[in-house]
């Protein structure tokens, strides 16, 4: 299904966005013809997270610009170091982007509740990449995820919204430096699923394991959109980046 009309987008987008939208969305036009799937299904009002696939440092302006087409300001989560650079956080905190710390500790974990009250408080969405990296799989699927966005979620009872997006590599490979600008706009499917249901974790949402039961669903939900836009059947065990000797964050070489 194709992106809604303009009349439905969000009116309270703050005027920042439309400056950006101006420079970013031709940019990403000239480089992805971007489809959208299932568009109806992100809330067109009120809070939630939206979840997907990370396999391309340009992606995320594929996710953006899409979000933005479906009329409602791409807001991501970003390090909490970020915020403290000067220029850098104050554009991060104009655009409503949401600081996230390390939820290993309590008060990363205090963060996070305090992140989702003021989405919910702000009808505000989010996005948030669970796998928190580029993934490690050599074939591109989802790999393990961590706990951010099932956390966020759970503690401010907020709709997971999964999404898998595929074309971007085409654009700019893993881990590359250069944008192939030949032949131009490449043609990128972005799937929207319906939410994952996470009712039944509520109650317990703060135990690590059900934010782990809780990443496994999100996760899921990820990559069946991601085997039905590839076509392909997707590993029987999701990558795992300790049992390869990888490091979960930072560039790597496959």
């Amino acid at each position: 299904m194709s992106a809604r009309p303009r009349a439905s987008r969000e009116k309270t987008r703050p005027s920042i966005f439309w400056v950006l939208a101006g420079i970013v969305v031709p940019v990403v036009g000239l480089l992805a013809r971007i489809e959208i799937v299932g568009g109806e299904k992100l809330p067109r009002k009120g809070a939630y997270v939206l979840a997907p696939n990370h396999y391309s440092e340009i992606d995320p302006l594929i996710v953006a610009v899409a979000v933005w087409r479906l009329g409602r300001a791409p807001r991501f989560m970003a390090k909490e170091s970020l915020f403290r650079v000067p220029v850098l956080g104050w554009a991060l905190r104009a655009t409503g982007m949401v600081p996230v710390a390390r939820a290993s500790t309590a008060s990363g974990a205090a963060q996070t509740i305090e992140a989702s009250r003021r989405l919910v408080d702000d009808g505000r969405g989010v996005i948030v990449y669970p796998e928190g990296t580029l993934t490690r799989d050599p074939d591109l699927w989802p790999m393990r995820g961590k706990t951010g966005a099932a956390r966020l979620a759970l503690a401010g009872g907020l709709p997971v919204i999964p999404v898998a997006h595929w074309g971007a590599q085409q654009i700019m490979g893993r881990y590359s430096k250069k944008i192939d600008l030949w032949p131009p706009r490449k043609h990128v499917r972005l799937v929207i699923g319906d939410p994952v249901d996470l009712s039944d974790l509520r109650a317990t949402g703060s135990q690590p394991a059900t934010l782990t039961r809780a990443t496994t669903r999100i996760m899921d939900a990820i990559t069946a959109l991601l085997a039905s836009l590839r076509q392909e059947t997707p590993p029987a065990e999701r990558w795992n980046p300790a049992e390869h000797a990888q490091k979960e964050t930072g560039r790597f070489e496959s």
